[in-house]
């Protein structure tokens, strides 16, 4: 398909890793925008009935570039939201396996991209690039890129494979460094700010938990809800506005265990916590408490909307059910 035609019909995106964190919610966002025949929802896994039943649906082995290929063929696809990742602590056990799946992929889109001319593409970035040298507090956008994860080394790479097809092949390549995420939603995919999912769970389901981290890590993060507004916002910008020419800053808000906890006791009085950390207290200890976005509210008027007691209580009202 010709560069033309791409451009003179409506957008159809193909999203892969639609069952994963930010893919379960991203999926069903694009779908209320553009239409359930519009969003091609593609994943390694079985779909969920839900996700099956609200439109196509492919698994997608997305090592497999051909299989790709034909997806992005038979659908006539003109962007792609590629979300696909092995996460900081998992890929920490197995980091080759984590490094191959998250550049391959990476590439193996960026190709497709190229070769069918297609209008845009989304790769999720992370706060992951930012290491020890990086600035603890109010990290710039132009930090010291040193990660000590392969998953963060990942990420650092992938940022800039981005900007050398954006340079190279005039291919508009949008991404975010998203900081921890937590929804209601998915399951936490082995991140190591998933502790700010799993705390629900165990308090719903037993009425405490044992935390992987100290209990006064303070780290980045931001509601799913957020999250999927800042990758909209940023998708559909003007691109002339955009001064970043690799992944944006983003931020919603920092804060520890202890005050997770604290916020969660306001709704479950007697919920108790432990601190137990772990491998991944090191992981976090190398990562900035606060995010800089300047450029992200500047450029494309990126504003955060949900605090702490705003997540707590949300969460809680939406996990309730599954654990009465």
């Amino acid at each position: 398909m010709s560069n033309q035609q791409h451009q003179s019909k409506s957008p159809c995106i193909l999203v892969t890793g639609a069952l994963g964190q930010i893919g379960t919610e991203l999926t069903r966002a694009l779908r209320d925008i553009y239409g359930k025949e519009c969003v091609v929802a593609t994943d390694i896994r079985h779909p969920d009935a839900g996700l099956l039943a609200e439109g196509p649906y492919y698994r997608l082995d997305i090592l497999q570039k051909r299989d790709l290929e034909k997806i992005v063929e038979a659908h006539q696809v003109t962007q792609i939201y590629h979300l696909v990742a092995m996460l900081s602590a998992t890929g920490e056990m197995n980091p080759l396996a984590g490094w191959d799946l998250n550049m391959i992929s990476l590439l193996n889109v960026l190709e497709v991209a190229r070769n069918y001319r297609l209008n845009k593409v989304f790769w999720p970035s992370s706060i992951a690039v930012f290491g020890p040298g990086a600035p603890k507090i109010n990290c710039p956008q132009y930090g010291v890129i040193d990660p000590v994860t392969a998953y963060g080394i990942s990420k650092s790479a992938g940022e800039q494979w981005c900007m050398y097809y954006r340079d190279h092949y005039a291919l508009d390549v949008r991404s975010l460094r998203y900081p921890g995420l937590i929804s209601h939603m998915a399951l936490p995919g082995g991140g190591t700010t998933d502790f700010a999912v799993s705390i629900f769970h165990e308090a719903l389901a037993n009425g405490h938990y044992k935390c992987f981290l100290s209990a006064d890590t303070r780290l980045p993060m931001m509601y799913m809800p957020d999250a999927i507004r800042a990758t909209l916002q940023l998708m559909t910008a003007d691109r002339s506005r955009l001064t970043v020419n690799g992944a944006y800053n983003i931020s919603g808000l920092s804060f520890t265990p202890s005050e997770l906890a604290e916020a969660i006791s306001v709704h479950l009085p007697g919920f108790k916590i432990i601190y137990q950390p772990d491998s991944r207290q090191r992981i976090a200890d190398s990562w900035p408490r606060t995010i800089d976005d300047e450029q992200a509210r500047r450029d494309w008027s990126w504003q955060p909307v949900h605090n702490l007691p705003a997540i707590a209580s949300d969460m809680i009202l939406h996990l309730q059910a599954r654990y009465r």
